[in-house]
């Protein structure tokens, strides 16, 4: 077996993050054109739920499992390895069958009930099968993990993302001419196939691991089952880590389900049709938030290459360095993420043109574009609440904002004259919120402050990059709109760079760091 170091293993998880978010985006892009947005709101209307069963299943367990084996192969541990990895395994698989026998059981009267079109039931059922092979998979991903080889879980994510661009794209044009409800189930189907086929590869590696000739852990894992008092001792160290790490989960899962609940309630009290309904919320949840959260990979990969650091530096008492890295991590998100976020406000007719085939979304884009920014900056706010060892203000603060956000959702989305609007704002406001509020704690724990004149720097470089676009797509000198879209692209980032560096946002640290970080990647 392959063991990294903390650094290389980052960088093998990041590089197969970024390819995961960039092939992910082939099905978002092609599924919209083969089963339209009222396909795609069945399609993303089950998955909320969905969420809150995997955070409960699987939501610490990982993270557990990484932290136990870890403990126990320093340890030289073998038998203590094998008796963690058994326990998590039986707890999740029990775990996972339970609840998709609770879902196939309350599936009629939970789409009947929850949501506002039973059409929903179909692409349900489909999903329910998914609970029991994430759990397992979750329990392989936390053992490699402990045994500091990121390559099984990059190597799954991978699979999982290949096989899946290639099944829910072809389910869903086989189904499609049954209905677009078998049509958005065929495409849960194609989901299923990859988390299928992710899961066959990380047992396959795991044999692959157990099989080395000769290996004290290949002995050590086909030895016999351990003993009752090691399961319980076990058993009881993973619930011990697992729960709180779930219970803080659940709260942004919980808020992402009654979010989706809340939005097509609230469209059907304002008068909106069932199937308009569905549609507009599937435009929001399969359209507008995957092209927010597109740039995010750059972002938060930015953030991960630095704010590690704060763990070590908050044990040694070093306030600068923590200080130093944190400015990085900040600054670098916001460099990278404010010429996206210009880009979404003013291109954002014609990217969802050529996107998704779906001119009429570009509305709801431009409306959220400017939480963009919002956005890429929570992750290393929040990174550093973790790595400071106050993950109980992170909570805090997300429980705040989902509060007000679904209060927004039920007064604004449930009136005729805002409708999917109306959900927009208050998503829009809760993201602002939400990190302003991590902003506000970091601030306070460490006596933080950001420069401001970095931001004002970003902000004049935004209007440029902003102006240099529109002036390029209104421009007669393309007659084809793709071409004339491109180069309104390529001017808004040529012109953001350009001010970028003028007004000195950008300097030679910062492409250095971000040329070592590509090299990292490419590696």
């Amino acid at each position: 077996m392959t063991k990294q170091s903390f650094i290389k293993g980052t960088m093998i998880l990041l590089a197969a993050g970024i390819i995961n978010r960039i092939l992910g985006f082939i099905p978002r892009m092609a599924l919209p054109r083969v089963i339209g947005a009222e396909g795609i709101g069945l399609y993303q209307m089950g998955w909320p739920f969905l969420v809150v069963i995997l955070t409960i299943v699987t939501g610490g367990i990982p993270v557990a499992v990484a932290k136990l084996v870890a403990a126990a192969e320093a340890e030289g541990s073998e038998a203590r390895v094998k008796s963690i990895f058994r326990t998590a395994l039986w707890l999740a698989g029990s775990l996972g069958i339970v609840f998709t026998g609770i879902i196939l059981f309350g599936a009629r009267w939970i789409t009947e009930h929850l949501f506002t079109d039973s059409r929903v039931y179909y692409t349900f059922l489909c999903m329910t099968p998914i609970v029991p092979l994430v759990a397992v998979s979750a329990v392989y991903r936390g053992y490699f993990q402990g045994r500091q080889n990121m390559i099984p879980t990059a190597v799954s994510q991978v699979t999982e993302t290949l096989v899946r661009i290639v099944t829910v794209l072809a389910f869903a044009y086989m189904m499609l001419p049954h209905g677009i409800a078998y049509a958005a189930a065929g495409a849960m189907i194609g989901v299923l196939a990859g988390e299928i086929a992710a899961m066959l590869v990380l047992l396959l590696l795991y044999k692959q691991e157990v099989r080395q000739p000769g290996s004290r852990r290949g002995i050590a894992m086909k030895a016999g089952l351990s003993n009752g008092s090691e399961r319980r001792s076990s058993l009881k160290q993973l619930l011990q880590l697992a729960l709180p790490v779930t219970g803080s989960k659940l709260v942004g899962s919980s808020s992402y389900f009654l979010e989706s609940i809340l939005i097509v309630q609230s469209l059907a009290a304002a008068g909106v049709a069932t199937a308009m309904a569905t549609a507009q919320y599937g435009a929001l949840q399969g359209m507008v938030i995957p092209v927010l959260m597109l740039p995010s990979a750059l972002t938060y990969s930015l953030a991960v290459s630095l704010v590690p650091s704060l763990s070590e530096a908050a044990a040694n008492g070093d306030m600068k360095t923590i200080h130093m890295r944190l400015q990085q991590s900040l600054r670098l998100a916001l460099v990278t993420g404010a010429p996206f976020a210009v880009l979404m406000y003013v291109l954002a007719e014609p990217i969802c043109t050529y996107m998704y085939a779906q001119p009429e979304v570009g509305a709801m884009l431009r409306l959220m574009a400017p939480a963009a920014l919002f956005i890429y900056l929570q992750a290393p706010l929040q990174a550093a609440l973790q790595a400071l060892d106050k993950p109980g203000a992170a909570l805090i603060n997300t429980l705040i904002g989902s509060a007000i956000k679904l209060s927004l959702i039920y007064g604004l989305a449930s009136r005729p004259e805002f409708g999917i609007l109306g959900a927009i704002v208050a998503i829009t406001v809760n993201i602002m919120l939400v990190t302003v509020l991590h902003g506000y704690s970091v601030a306070r724990l460490l006596q933080f402050k950001m420069s401001v004149i970095d931001f004002v720097k970003a902000g004049i470089c935004m209007g440029g990059a902003g102006w240099a676009s529109a002036l390029l797509m209104q421009a007669s000198w393309f007659e084809e709109g793709l071409s004339r879209f491109l180069a309104a692209c390529a001017a808004g980032f040529a012109g953001y760079l350009i001010l970028a560096l003028f007004t000195k946002l950008i300097d030679r640290q910062d492409f250095f760091r971000i040329m070592w970080l590509g090299k990292k990647i490419v590696k």
